[in-house]
């Protein structure tokens, strides 16, 4: 007997109980926080509850424009959350900066944080959010328990490791540009 069926119960466990932590900054927050209520539910999926802490959640969701100041903030915050964690990025400008392209915008969560499901629209529906939710959920059933690596020091690397990728595919996720690094940098100094 393989370890399949191991992971496959781990993975079943972690993707029915999902703790969301909303990170609301922008329209996009009033579908978030309407996907949480009666006509939608996503308690049937399992993450129902949302979080006020991240050390309490493994799973935040960023709706809304992310401006290079709150940038810091995103990458702290989903610093303080345990592993393994996941992120979604809710709207078009969570996503790629949306229709802002100035000085003071983002372009896109991904370049502070690694993310796992992008969901598009100005604003998404609760049926998209819904929708992305089921994405991380398969997501979650392909992953392999080694995807993570704990350093003798504390820290932990995340690496994304699937069912039916070879041993030598491993790849780490969201590699950082030049504009996350700096804002890394102010974060750990």
């Amino acid at each position: 007997m393989g370890t399949k069926p191991v992971r496959d119960l781990v993975n079943w466990g972690r993707k029915s109980a999902l703790w969301p932590m909303t990170f609301g900054l922008a329209c996009c927050a009033i579908e978030m926080i309407a996907t949480g209520a009666g006509r939608f539910d996503i308690d049937r999926f399992g993450a129902g509850v949302f979080r006020p802490s991240p050390r309490q959640s493994d799973l935040i969701i960023i709706a809304g424009t992310v401006t290079l100041k709150m940038g810091t903030v995103v990458r702290r915050v989903y610093d303080q959350m345990p592993e393994p964690k996941w992120a979604i990025a809710m709207g078009a400008c969570a996503s790629t900066g949306g229709p802002f392209d100035s000085y003071s915008t983002m372009q896109g969560v991904d370049r502070v944080i690694p993310v796992d499901v992008y969901i598009p629209g100005c604003p998404p529906r609760p049926e998209a959010l819904l929708y992305g939710l089921m994405c991380l959920q398969e997501i979650i059933m392909r992953e392999a328990p080694a995807a993570y690596i704990f350093e003798s020091d504390g820290t932990v690397h995340r690496q994304r490791r699937l069912e039916g990728d070879g041993e030598e595919t491993v790849a780490e996720v969201a590699p950082l540009d030049a504009e996350a690094a700096e804002v890394l940098a102010e974060v750990k100094g």
